[in-house]
């Protein structure tokens, strides 16, 4: 089998536009938005800019990171890896915050997975670091297999409408909540005669949060989770990923809630991808939750 890095042309034909406003464009268009407010902040003294507007925007940018994976988390492990059944509202939510996070539709998402887990590390693996850590890291998102995103969305998807719903009009309702409700934001701020300067630089620091999930997960799990490691980086990818950075102990039992061991207040913080799919179920919003004997 050829591998996908050398099967796949890279022309324009292939070259896939949402794909890279997403990973590129609009992280671009929010750093410059960030750094744009805050000199002008810093320069024009008649618009008001006050320190701890900063600190906010930091904590705007965690907060972020981890509103993304809430929506990655339950994906992965529960609609791909079927570690369990997710109720209707958590359906909603996982999707809402798919959207927000830019992973593009679930049908296409857990079809390339399921070719990575059959393929991992071989030729046939959509993300192949062995082949190109580039390729594993953007190529394979930046250039598309017709015949990838024409398969049809998997059989026990299809026992979910609310994602199939969603998945059919992922792009109507991403451009709802990135550009349609971010506009009527600022309109209800000008309005109300709050700080535009304060809310656009919040709007950039979502838009850099995202940014830095999305490259913590496409660079951290498919190049570093396939590769030897040291455990401090381990740990900070899986900060930034909410767990699922711990790629070798999902390889390993890859129909688990949990990539850590449930016991550790530590192994609760950085699997926290696994530690909201528990509180979930507690609430009743996730159940049958399927978890590896060793992380029980």
């Amino acid at each position: 089998m050829t591998p996908r890095s050398l099967a796949i042309p890279k022309n324009w034909k292939t070259f896939d536009i949402p794909s890279f406003f997403s990973a590129f464009a609009y992280p671009v268009l929010g750093v410059a938005l960030f750094v744009t407010i805050v000199l002008l902040g810093i320069f024009i003294s008649s618009l008001t800019f006050h320190w701890w507007y900063v600190p906010l925007a930091l904590g705007v940018i965690a907060f972020t990171v981890f509103w993304c994976n809430m929506g990655i988390g339950p994906l992965h492990r529960i609609l791909q890896h079927r570690a369990g059944e997710l109720a209707p509202p958590a359906q909603v939510l996982a999707m809402i915050n798919l959207m927000i996070a830019m992973q593009g539709r679930v049908r296409d998402w857990v079809n390339y997975h399921s070719q990575h887990h059959r393929f991992a590390d071989q030729p046939g693996d959509p993300h192949n670091p062995f082949e190109s850590k580039r390729w594993a890291w953007v190529g394979w998102i930046l250039f598309r297999d017709k015949n990838d995103t024409a398969r049809p969305m998997p059989m026990w998807l299809k026992k979910h409408p609310i994602v199939v719903w969603m998945d059919r009009f992922y792009n109507e309702l991403s451009l709802v909540i990135h550009f349609v409700i971010p506009a009527i934001i600022y309109l209800v701020v000008w309005a109300a005669g709050g700080s535009l300067v304060l809310t656009a630089l919040l709007h950039a620091s979502v838009i850099i949060g995202r940014a830095i999930q999305f490259h913590a997960t496409v660079y951290g799990i498919n190049v570093l989770g396939h590769l030897k490691t040291p455990a401090w980086a381990d740990h900070m990818m899986a900060l930034l990923t909410g767990g699922e950075a711990f790629h070798d102990h999902h390889h390993a039992e890859p129909v688990s809630a949990l990539h850590r061991p449930r016991k550790g207040v530590w192994n609760r913080i950085v699997d926290y991808n696994g530690t909201v799919l528990l509180f979930l179920e507690k609430i009743g919003w996730v159940r049958n939750l399927k978890i590896a004997p060793q992380f029980a």
